[in-house]
């Protein structure tokens, strides 16, 4: 659009290649480089088959941080969804070893998980006095509870029948089927989250749940959908995460809650609410995986590479109130 003085002005604010790479989103992709560079230094096994041979154990939890980043967008959370994976995992298995067709398997683990998520959602919406942090403590320990009473004195289900199983967990070329799987998901729910009515109401209700509610915005639906779409993906991580394990035990998705919280944190999004991109939160997915991968392969002690994750993830919680509060003081010195 062209104005008085004859200059045409744009619709959409040009980005400077600057602005991206000193955004959150481009310095976790120059992170992802150093992180890939650095593996490749101390570990001579470090290579893009390996990575990629190594990856699926690892990208079963990236399911759970798409719709895990819905929810701690309208600032809430979901710490039960590794006791979802738990149980729905522990169903598959038994449908499988019924004798059952691999489409029923499919569908007992995806059902599982709905079935949870549903629960989540329908006791946030009915005591939203109560805080989700307490709900979800609650339903974890319920959820594992009757996965461990299900399995029994043993504690642990090996599977029979693993023709399914071993299907869902081939390869196209390097790539495992669940790698494409997962970026189709990250482009579905990224878009979702940006692009769409459904993404700006995430945003509003994490901003300010009574004006977003005043406004119009039925924030008990919102809520209860996307905690049932988190049981969902959390019945679909159990299903592949099943096909690499060929089994399930009472420690079963022990910890997914924490990776995907972590995962999306360290991408940038508030758990207070209304801040934060799900891209970020992808490109750190990917930041954790690799360095774990790289770690792992010089035999690094597991706690040690948990101790660097735990570090990382205060970093990410730090930098931007040590960064509001140097330019405050900037502002300040500038007025003065």
């Amino acid at each position: 659009m062209a104005g008085k003085s004859g200059r045409t002005l744009a619709a959409v604010p040009e980005r400077s290649l600057k602005k991206m790479l000193v955004s959150w989103e481009g310095m976790l992709f120059l992170l992802f480089i150093a992180v890939n560079i650095f593996c490749k230094c101390i570990s001579p096994v470090y290579t893009f088959t390996n990575v990629l041979r190594e990856m699926p154990k690892y990208l079963t939890e990236i399911f759970l941080l798409f719709p895990m980043a819905y929810i701690l967008l309208m600032g809430e959370i979901d710490i039960s969804v590794g006791s979802i994976v738990c149980l729905s995992a522990t169903m598959s298995c038994i449908v499988s070893n019924a004798g059952m067709p691999f489409p029923i398997v499919l569908l007992a683990g995806l059902m599982t998980g709905t079935v949870c998520g549903m629960v989540n959602g329908l006791l946030t919406v009915k005591f939203r006095e109560l805080p989700t942090m307490i709900i979800t403590l609650g339903t974890q320990i319920i959820f594992r509870g009757i996965a461990e009473i299900v399995l029994g004195s043993g504690g642990t289900i090996s599977l029979t029948n693993m023709d399914g199983f071993r299907k869902i967990a081939g390869k196209i070329g390097p790539f495992p089927y669940l790698f494409f799987l997962v970026i189709l998901c990250a482009v579905i729910f990224t878009v979702i989250a940006d692009k769409k009515v459904f993404g700006r109401r995430l945003y509003a209700i994490g901003s300010n749940e009574r004006t977003a509610f005043y406004s119009g915005i039925k924030v008990n639906r919102m809520l209860f959908t996307s905690y049932t779409v988190l049981g969902l993906l959390a019945g679909l991580s159990a299903i592949f995460l099943t096909s690499a394990t060929y089994g399930a035990n009472t420690t079963t998705g022990k910890g997914f809650e924490m990776d995907a919280i972590a995962m999306a944190v360290f991408g940038g999004i508030s758990t207070a609410g209304g801040k934060g991109k799900l891209l970020g939160g992808v490109i750190s997915a990917f930041v954790i995986i690799c360095l774990r991968v790289g770690l792992g392969q010089i035999n690094m002690n597991p706690q040690v590479i948990l101790i660097i994750l735990g570090a990382l993830l205060i970093l990410a919680v730090l930098l931007p109130n040590i960064t509001q509060h140097i330019n405050q003081k900037r502002k300040k010195a500038s007025k003065a």
